[in-house]
């Protein structure tokens, strides 16, 4: 009995409810999505299913400890760039042209597979791994040993990033944005830190004012066709884009605004949403239920966030504080682009809302990731019996 109970300390009981509540919201949003009319199957099985491999992702993921974790780090990183690789190499029966990308593995029929998907996490479990062992090979803080750190997470995130940012800018964007949080965390002096970003932002921003102001300049000199910039114009003033880009925001602008406090009930979709159970799932559960369904769902990743923070501060070990800092990374980015692009704070790009939008390959991966937060409890709670049996 005894066992048992120490059993059930070690399992994260609260991240374990929060993703039960994911679950609901997520079969309510796809079944009311369905109601529209799109789609002939039903998503919510489906989704289902992929909540229940997901479970099995998770309980495999108990089975190995930080160290086991950091010893394989390489071995996924490995099995990850393989599988990029195998994007571009494979043939069209096996990787099929999917909305103007090759970036799925054909299982049968109904089942497409998403690398990408994966890669996040072996990415995030090289980098903490990365980290880890530059400090314990310097123990002395330089401005030299900062730098060397820098050129290692860039050289490691350099490999997935070269293969999918030119097929999957939206993943490509999720990388970075691993990458970043990474960094902000990984102990590098800021002295490093702010003039790099720094200098990004200001290349950036002067990118963004030539795609506006001067787009024959950038045309001319650089070999960038205009119609690239489309998205961008069309994320800006969508009305003059109506039948091209714009089309995507302005349905999903009329369903959030027509929502407003209380929505419109599960059965009160008006707007036509292209993509309503997956990439557009937030503009139909805002329509739906209005402003206070919406502030549930964001609500609900901020104790999500909540919850892998505090995880984050409780950990001993380095290596899981850096794992922690990825996942966290990964999907605030997720959320914040997802729901941003609805409302027309960010352009349009193809990144599914975590945990909620259907997608067997996402949900799966995102599992992966907490499957990681899990054992680090799991493990942490198994480590303090032993040392106090000890």
């Amino acid at each position: 009995m005894e066992n048992r109970q120490r059993l059930a300390d070690r399992i994260d009981w609260g991240l374990l409810f929060i993703l039960m509540l994911f679950f609901i919201v997520s079969a309510i949003s796809i079944s009311s999505a369905q109601t529209s009319g799109q789609y002939a199957t039903n998503f919510v099985i489906r989704q289902a299913f992929w909540y229940v491999v997901g479970g099995v992702i998770i309980t495999g993921a108990l089975f190995f400890d930080s160290d086991q974790y950091k010893r394989l780090a390489w071995y996924a990183y490995g099995i990850g760039i393989v599988l990029l690789l195998g994007l571009r190499v494979m043939p069209e029966s096996i990787v099929p042209y999917r909305n103007g990308a090759h970036s799925w593995y054909k299982i049968s029929e109904s089942v497409l597979i998403q690398p990408s998907e994966f890669v996040k996490t072996f990415l995030i479990l090289a980098l903490a791994r990365v980290i880890t062992n530059h400090h314990e090979q310097n123990q002395v803080k330089t401005v030299q040993s900062d730098f060397m750190l820098l050129a290692k997470i860039g050289l490691t995130a350099l490999g997935p990033l070269a293969l999918i940012i030119t097929d999957d800018l939206g993943t490509a964007l999720v990388f970075i944005a691993i990458v970043t949080g990474i960094i902000l965390v990984s102990g590098i002096t800021w002295k490093i830190i702010v003039p790099i970003y720094g200098s990004i932002a200001v290349i950036g921003g002067t990118i963004f004012s030539l795609v506006l102001y001067a787009p024959d300049f950038l045309e001319k000199y650089l070999g960038v066709d205009k119609y690239q910039f489309g998205r961008i114009y069309s994320w800006l003033d969508p009305y003059n884009y109506t039948r091209e880009e714009g089309f995507h925001l302005i349905k999903s602008l009329n369903a959030v605004g027509s929502g407003q406090i209380y929505g419109k009930g599960f059965n009160g979709s008006e707007v036509y949403i292209p993509e309503a159970h997956t990439d557009f799932i937030f503009s139909g559960i805002a329509e739906r239920f209005g402003f206070v369904g919406a502030s549930v769902v964001i609500s609900l990743f901020f104790i999500l966030i909540y919850h892998l923070t505090k995880t984050a501060l409780d950990t001993k070990e380095p290596y899981n504080a850096y794992v922690c800092a990825g996942v966290i990374s990964m999907i605030t980015f997720h959320v914040f682009q997802n729901i941003g692009m609805t409302i027309q704070l960010l352009p349009i790009t193809g990144i599914p809302l975590p945990l909620i939008s259907y997608g067997g390959s996402s949900l799966m991966g995102n599992m992966l990731a907490l499957g990681l937060i899990f054992s680090m409890k799991f493990h942490h709670r198994s480590y303090m019996f032993s040392s106090d049996n000890s």
